[in-house]
């Protein structure tokens, strides 16, 4: 059997019968349309979506867990269950979705694995397990696998910090298991976000490879394991805590979904199925306005003079989305107070918030305000009034933290009053864009109605309650997720909002990196790129306005400087970057992201190219100081083999700035004649050096 039928990652697996054991996936590929036809006949080793030790695997088990019985003077009433040998009762095919049904009548469980083909060729794969028996189940574990090709043998995946997310690391593939766990209640800024394994040497645009997500904004687990027989396998999953999920008799229990993407093409590959996925959601924004959020300007100092000064500053400078940040609400004067009243302050604002957003709004642009929902701050008048709605172990208070302690989502009455007090606030003031902020980890985060109990996945689920139904309230409203930044972003809130604060960090050469790498699971237009100050506040490191502008430029664009600081002339360039934004968003929102594979470490090389290959943006960024004079050429993937193109300036150009090279024509690198299209595939164009802390930008269209 083969599932699906159609193009895009595709499992090879054993025809599941029933009554027999779950059946072995034999093979993970991407397929073609040349490919279409029956699975072909392999007897590799593989492994079930669910593995189980009763099957002679001894590595990590797919379910982990037990039941309790009534207990004995002689037995303690634990530990039965604890393995399984689920058979086959159903398998149906429909609309792009694999169902099987399986159960253990020994063990008492029931399990439904569901597969499910998306648009651009992800897969995502889940698992529901019912208890049908006497006595509570707990849960401990319950994950996916899918076997990996024997010629994968590195794999790759990120860590970081605050306002270094996303940075990359790979290793070769061991025996043994390599685990990435979250455990901070969301992603976390050290997430491993995505793991991917393929061929030696696997990059951008070359290599085989296979990657892995866990579509969760809660706890989570990634992994891979191999051992001394059968293949190596990829694991993903939620992260449960002890006693978190308890499962009574007809209680079942869903993982999340679990994205599994295979390419032959490398990085870009896997990119461009997720981001083809997105691009159908009924929440993607499509090509995003230019955004100005005020918190670097302004921080809690909220001046409504200058606060509508800035807001005429960003109109004249082409933005057409004002966000007023942390500040404006109750006690608010900095970070010690206030999160949980959500409510203007009059002391601020006497007259509301209103004033502000029709200034906005008569200057042409849509008005945003900042939330933390799920965060408390001990001076509160929410959390004076009720302390047991705090997330605690039973006994104490977690560590406090920016101080701030996390709201108990799964307490009816917390839920409802938050959601009640930014109800109101939407109701009352004319909100276009609400920035969704949850700046602190989930430490001790038990549950006062279970005297202290685990509750990171009841609080996750709460969290998109409360958001959903916000959603629902005002559907014209759009959603930015923050978490300290990059914190949480991951394929399950990107089916509740249309935007994600990328990170903290808006010095324009850190975050090439930061965005470079982020584009791997979330499409560029998702995610916030903003002009920042000319001298960062987060390094102290300045740089100019063309290399802050070129750098925000392929994300969803946008401001966060004080402009009421700026100057005539840097006005003037940021507005001329607006439309140059402006102009392209389309094609730099819609089309096919690449990332080429240079070898010079001091340069990045990137774009995006039109679906049908007639029009490409690319990006020589010089970050540092080459060794050589050598240069670099930029290969630009997609175009039409065919045809010529023509390549012009697109960005600042300045040939006085080159040292050791010839200079730029005016008309562009190969001064305005035609170049066909499979020359620029194979061959590239050449650049030469660049000045450090530069972008160069490239327009290449047909001729």
């Amino acid at each position: 059997m083969r599932f699906p039928s159609r193009p895009g990652t595709t499992l090879f697996l054993d025809d599941p019968t029933a009554g027999e054991a779950l059946p072995q996936v034999r093979h993970v590929a991407p397929t073609t349309d040349a490919d279409a036809g029956p699975a072909p006949v392999d007897e590799r080793p593989g492994c079930p979506l669910l593995t189980e030790h009763s099957r002679s695997d001894f590595l990590r088990p797919g379910l982990a867990g037990h039941r309790l019985v009534e207990p004995t003077p002689s037995d303690p009433g634990t530990g039965r269950s604890w393995s399984t040998l689920f058979r086959v009762v159903d398998s149906t095919v429909a609309n792009d979705r694999w169902r099987l049904v399986a159960k253990d009548a020994d063990a008492g469980l029931g399990l439904v694995t569901e597969v499910e083909a998306l648009a651009g060729g992800p897969l995502r794969i889940r698992h529901t397990l019912t208890n049908d028996a006497a006595g509570p189940y707990l849960l401990e574990e319950l994950s996916v696998s899918v076997p990996l090709p024997d010629d994968h043998a590195e794999l790759l995946d990120f860590t970081g910090r605050h306002e270094r997310e996303r940075s990359p690391q790979r290793q070769p593939i061991n025996d043994g298991s390599w685990l990435r766990e979250s455990r901070t209640g969301k992603p976390g800024c050290e997430s491993a976000n995505l793991l991917v394994t393929g061929t030696p040497g696997f990059g951008f645009g070359h290599g085989r490879v296979i990657g892995m997500a866990v579509a969760w904004s809660g706890n989570s687990r990634l992994g891979v394991v191999r051992g001394a027989q059968g293949p190596a396998r990829l694991i993903g999953g939620e992260l449960l805590r002890p006693g978190e999920v308890t499962l009574a008799r007809g209680e079942s229990y869903s993982t999340p979904w679990v994205f599994v993407v295979a390419a032959d093409d490398g990085l870009d590959g896997i990119a461009a199925a997720l981001h083809t996925w997105q691009r159908q959601l009924p929440s993607n924004p499509g090509p995003q306005p230019a955004t100005l959020n005020v918190w670097e300007a302004v921080y809690f100092d909220h001046d409504t003079d200058k606060l509508t000064e800035l807001a005429t500053r960003a109109a004249r400078a082409g933005m057409e989305r004002f966000v007023l940040d942390d500040g404006w609400f109750h006690l608010r004067r900095d970070d010690h107070a206030g999160l949980g009243d959500w409510w203007v302050d009059p002391e601020v604002w006497p007259q509301g918030l209103t004033p502000l957003a029709d200034t906005v709004h008569g200057l042409g642009m849509k008005f945003g305000l900042w939330f933390e929902p799920e965060m408390v701050n001990p001076d509160s008048d929410l959390f004076r009034n009720h302390p047991e709605w705090v997330l605690q172990p039973a006994g104490r208070l977690p560590l406090e933290h920016r101080n701030q302690q996390v709201l108990d989502l799964t307490h009816e009455g917390a839920w409802t009053t938050v959601r009640d007090q930014i109800d109101a606030v939407l109701s009352t003031v004319p909100v276009d864009f609400v920035k969704w902020d949850h700046n602190r980890e989930l430490l001790e985060a038990g549950t006062t109605a279970r005297d202290g109990a685990p509750a990171i996945h009841a609080q996750t689920t709460a969290y998109l309650r409360l958001l959903d139904d916000l959603r629902g309230r005002h559907p014209d409203v759009v959603w930015e997720s923050c978490a300290a930044g990059g914190g949480r972003i991951d394929l399950g809130t990107i089916e509740h909002v249309q935007r994600f604060w990328t990170s903290d960090m808006t010095d324009a050469l850190a975050r090439q990196q930061i965005q470079r790498w982020t584009a791997q699971l979330v499409a560029p237009e998702y995610l916030g790129a903003h002009i920042s100050s000319p001298t960062s506040h987060q390094t102290h490191r300045t740089l100019e306005l063309d290399f802050r502008a070129g750098t925000a430029l392929f994300g969803s664009f946008g401001v966060e400087w004080d402009l009421t600081a700026a100057t005539e002339e840097e006005l003037d360039r940021i507005a001329a970057w607006t439309k140059l934004y402006a102009t392209h968003r389309e094609l730099l929102h819609r089309g096919r992201m690449f990332r080429c594979d240079l070898t010079e470490p001091t340069v990045h090389g990137h774009g995006v190219v039109a679906g049908d290959g007639t029009e490409a943006i690319a990006a020589l960024v010089q970050l540092d100081e080459p060794v050589s004079n050598r240069g670099v050429t930029l290969r630009i993937p997609g175009l039409q083999p065919g045809a010529a193109y023509r390549i012009d300036w697109l960005g600042p150009v300045d040939a006085s700035e080159l040292s050791y090279a010839p200079g730029l024509h005016p008309d562009g690198p190969l001064r305005g004649h035609p170049i066909a299209g499979a020359a620029l595939v194979d061959t590239g164009v050449w650049l030469p050096r660049r000045r450090p802390e530069s972008v160069t930008l490239l327009h290449i269209t047909q001729s």
